[in-house]
């Protein structure tokens, strides 16, 4: 890759070289005799060099404004890499957690599996011997006190068997819950790590093309520079050999120049007179003017957007997706609610992260656009938020500090 870059380049420089050597061998001996002739070969040459300025105009004025292009976007790539960072700290974070989450988990499961062996081992007993073990128990008994005593260790024994089940089924449940959420936090995860990846391809992508546009305006610039030398220099060899011919036609112009600026002038002086009575009439005229006060906008449509957003709680995300009903990612959610009050946002989230007026979390109101790095959702109020997570729990409502805040955004 880097090798066909570099021959690229290689093939532009010569191709400078080339059209320099090219530009240098078009500069032809002058022909014209005659003023006439030599004066239509400087018109000629004139136009050719302004419209050969004009080329370097345009792509110098190109040239910079990519350039200024490739500043934006670097400064968009360090901003992106920045939250890259953060949510790799984040991702170091949730993995600890998971890590704990999965001794927690491995714990349960021995857990489980050691009541689960005890149970067997207590329902076969009560298989093999039969509930006729707890009669002889009774039948068994010397006296009145020791058949209450056997009657207590046999309720105590039967209450011990419903605990123990009942711990089983509480430890199964337990561990169920642990592993759905070791689940849900590997798939925001990835989801995360994917969005940002993305992200920061989408933009080395955009920046390559940047350079690609840079080196081209450059290649036409230096060509536009080398004709309007070209050009110069022949517009000078017909100068110079006009310039005897026409002294006396000099004289008459500047004659005529002299003329037309006094004529100039004169009118200018009227037009002045006429403006200074015009001006005299029209300061009688009174002045003043009502200014109409300005209006402020309402302040519920961030709550309206925040309702709206809710509607669609449950539905499945989809990569790249911007359907609210069929299926949306982080930043597609986002912008689809938005777009629903007639309000266009950018696609990506870090792109919807730049948008609106910065605030503090502590003054986030519902509405408000909330970026994680790499996510974003729509606060709701009550410190909660609603997003599109993960394709296993789709569009849900989440605590909003539930990671890392980049920024908050005011969009409405």
């Amino acid at each position: 890759m880097d090798r066909g870059r570099t021959m690229k380049r290689y093939k532009r420089r010569l191709y400078v070289i080339l059209s320099f050597i090219l530009c240098l061998s078009v500069v032809d001996p002058i022909s014209a005799t005659t003023i006439s002739e030599l004066r239509q070969e400087v018109k000629k040459n004139q136009s050719q060099l302004k419209n050969a300025q004009q080329k370097a105009d345009e792509a110098q004025e190109a040239q910079e404004g990519v350039e200024e292009e490739m500043e934006e976007i670097d400064a968009e790539l360090v901003n992106l890499i920045t939250d890259i960072n953060l949510c790799e700290e984040a991702i170091n974070d949730k993995e600890e957690e998971i890590y704990r989450t999965q001794l927690d988990y491995d714990a349960a499961v021995a857990e489980k599996d050691e009541q689960y062996a005890s149970m067997k081992i207590r329902i076969q007993f009560m298989y093999e011997k039969g509930d006729s073990s707890y009669l002889h128990m009774f039948f068994g008994a010397g006296n009145m006190g020791d058949m209450v005593n056997k009657a207590k260790y046999v309720e105590e024994l039967y209450d011990y068997d419903r605990k123990l089940l009942t711990e089983y089924e509480d430890t199964v449940k337990r561990v169920q819950e642990l592993w759905d959420t070791l689940e849900e936090d590997k798939s925001e995860l990835e989801t995360s790590k994917t969005e940002l990846q993305e992200g920061q391809a989408y933009m080395e992508e955009l920046l390559a093309q940047k350079k690609e546009e840079y080196e081209n305006y450059s290649v036409m610039l230096t060509k536009a520079k080398q004709e309007a030398a070209t050009y110069t220099a022949r517009i000078k060899q017909e100068t110079a050999q006009i310039r005897k011919l026409e002294e006396e036609e000099r004289k008459r112009r500047e004659e005529e120049e002299r003329k037309r600026k006094e004529e100039e002038e004169r009118r200018r002086k009227e037009q002045e007179a006429l403006l200074a009575d015009g001006d005299a009439d029209s300061e009688e005229a009174p002045k003043k003017q009502e200014t109409p006060e300005p209006t402020s906008s309402g302040g519920g449509k961030g709550q309206d957007i925040a309702n709206y957003a809710c509607k669609f709680i449950g539905n499945p995300y989809v990569a790249g997706g911007t359907s609210l009903t069929n299926g949306a990612d982080c930043s597609g959610f986002v912008m689809s609610v938005y777009k629903n009050f007639g309000i266009n946002l950018p696609r990506s989230s870090y792109s919807q992260s730049t948008v609106g007026k910065g605030v503090s979390y502590s003054d986030a109101r519902p509405g408000d656009v909330i970026y994680y790095g790499g996510h974003v959702g729509i606060y709701i109020g009550n410190g909660q938020i609603v997003h599109a997570s993960t394709e296993r729990t789709g569009i849900k409502i989440t605590s909003a500090t539930y990671r890392n805040i980049v920024t908050v955004r005011r969009i409405v």
